[in-house]
């Protein structure tokens, strides 16, 4: 999935970038081109969670396959453009990270953490879930995980706005929320296409990722407890 993602954006970079991906965007290309781009990385996303699906036998289990998958899928996609392209230049080079529902925007290294992070979540949901397995007798238990999900959307609701942020503070300076859904594609394009990356919060970041981390911390916790007692009280699922 790396590579298919990379052998994409080299593509691309070579029909609109040849010189080298830099900001502001070119966005020359028609319209249903930048449409083809944002159903490409949706079908993307539909490729992952039918992965996960076929790998989880419960939703917390396809969940933890689900953040993993994305996140090697993330990390080789910089390997390979990094193999191929010698780009990015550093660790701090700012990218596209996403198009979905605004241009995610941001240096390298944070999506990079961000992913180590989700693989770290999915190693310990996975780890628990099969001890738990092997335990009862292909039984899945886990703890009370209200307060995970709670702290996993939060974390994840502070990275996805302190992704996007910039750009939208950029539209918003000239358009309303409402002007913009009825602004004709080609003015769109070309306000996007004078973007320039002004900042990225390092201090929002570092919140969502102590955020995830503690949720992290939490189920590990929590579920150490329960695996490690005579006494298993746990709610069952199957």
């Amino acid at each position: 999935m790396g590579f298919l993602e990379s052998a994409i954006v080299i593509y691309l970079r070579e029909l609109y970038y040849p010189n080298g991906f830099i900001f502001p965007l070119k966005i020359t290309f028609a319209p249903h081109i930048a449409l083809t781009e944002i159903i490409r990385e949706a079908a993307t996303i539909i490729i992952l969670i039918s992965v996960s699906i076929s790998l989880g036998k419960i939703f917390i289990e396809r969940f933890a396959f689900f953040i993993y998958c994305f996140a090697i899928w993330d990390i080789f996609y910089y390997v390979f453009l990094k193999l191929i392209l010698n780009w990015p230049e550093s660790f701090f080079t700012w990218d596209v990270l996403f198009l979905i529902p605004a241009m995610w925007v941001g240096p390298v290294i944070a999506p990079i953490i961000l992913s180590l992070t989700m693989i770290l979540l999915a190693f310990c949901i996975i780890y628990f879930n099969q001890k738990s397995i092997r335990i009862n007798k292909n039984k899945v238990l886990t703890p009370d995980i209200g307060k995970l999900w709670i702290l996993l959307i939060i974390g994840s609701i502070i990275l996805i706005v302190n992704f996007v942020w910039d750009y939208c503070q950029f539209i918003f300076q000239h358009y309303s929320f409402s002007e913009i859904l009825l602004l004709p594609e080609k003015k769109f394009f070309s306000l996007s296409s004078q973007y320039m990356p002004r900042a990225f919060n390092w201090w929002v970041f570092l919140l969502g990722e102590i955020i995830l981390l503690s949720a992290i911390i939490l189920f590990y916790k929590k579920s150490s407890r329960i695996y490690s007692s005579d006494t298993y009280n746990l709610r069952e699922t199957s």
